[in-house]
């Protein structure tokens, strides 16, 4: 580590940013907008994506994604059958939170 430091201070190894290439002035964060009226017409289609579909498909296909979790089954083959029902990525994401859980750091190294 102190030889690649050494390096990296002396010009001899390039790290872009640091010691070349860097920036005048940083640009200043601007965080994503998203303007109401889309925000409206996503939810529009998700309410009709729901209306349309099969739901008794759809909760079969995630149930069945739920024991391939549980177990050592491959969790893809019934996660694209429960996408070809047509069930959100979120429904699939929260089927898999149910098993699995949610990561959490811990605070200590």
């Amino acid at each position: 580590a102190y030889r690649i430091a050494q390096e990296t201070d002396s010009g001899e190894r390039v790290v872009v940013g640091v010691n070349r290439f860097r920036l005048d002035e940083e640009e200043p964060y601007e965080p994503l907008r998203v303007d109401p009226a889309i925000e409206a017409q996503q939810a529009g289609r998700l309410a009709k994506l729901r209306a349309e579909r099969d739901q008794r498909a759809v909760d079969a296909a995630l149930t069945e994604l739920r024991k391939a979790a549980e177990g050592t089954d491959n969790v893809l083959y019934p996660m694209k059958d429960a996408l070809r029902a047509r069930a959100t990525v979120g429904e699939v994401c929260n089927a898999l939170r149910e098993v699995w859980g949610t990561y959490v750091p811990s605070d200590v190294f």
